[in-house]
């Protein structure tokens, strides 16, 4: 049973600017991958801890104003940068605790940005996907 829960409200800051406002999901997946590691007469595989690959899939209200998200992503295809998700925004901007951590991916590589997504009738949203990145978590 779960003893705590909290209501999500994303705080995302790609490359310092903020879309926690344009921001319905967030998922960051920490993997680091296995290496293995057997020696001639063990009598099982065994794996060692090899490079991080993770991955931070973003939806994301689509928008063409200034400082929105087209303007705010269109530049970064192709390219590194820093990335930083909270489950919600600390009370003072940078500021994380262990209850409200700021995950970072410092250099992940954003590939490709779907320029439009269309519907009748429907809030535009996109999906991004940033891979890559060395993994740290902020809690003071």
């Amino acid at each position: 049973m779960a003893t705590t829960t909290y209501l999500s409200n994303p705080d995302v800051i790609i490359a310092t600017v903020n879309l926690r406002d344009q921001c319905t999901s967030a998922v960051l997946t920490q993997t680091v991958e296995a290496l293995e590691s057997t020696a001639f007469g063990d009598v099982a595989r065994f794996m060692s801890p090899g490079l991080q690959n993770n991955e931070l899939t973003l939806t994301l209200y689509m928008s063409y104003a200034a400082n929105e998200t087209y303007a705010s992503l269109a530049a970064l295809v192709g390219t590194q940068v820093t990335v930083i998700v909270s489950p919600q925004a600390p009370s003072t901007p940078g500021t994380y605790s262990a209850t409200n951590p700021g995950f970072t991916l410092t250099g992940t590589y954003l590939e490709s940005l779907p320029v439009i997504n269309a519907t009748m009738g429907e809030l535009s949203t996109i999906d991004i996907t940033f891979t890559g990145g060395a993994y740290t978590v902020d809690v003071s």
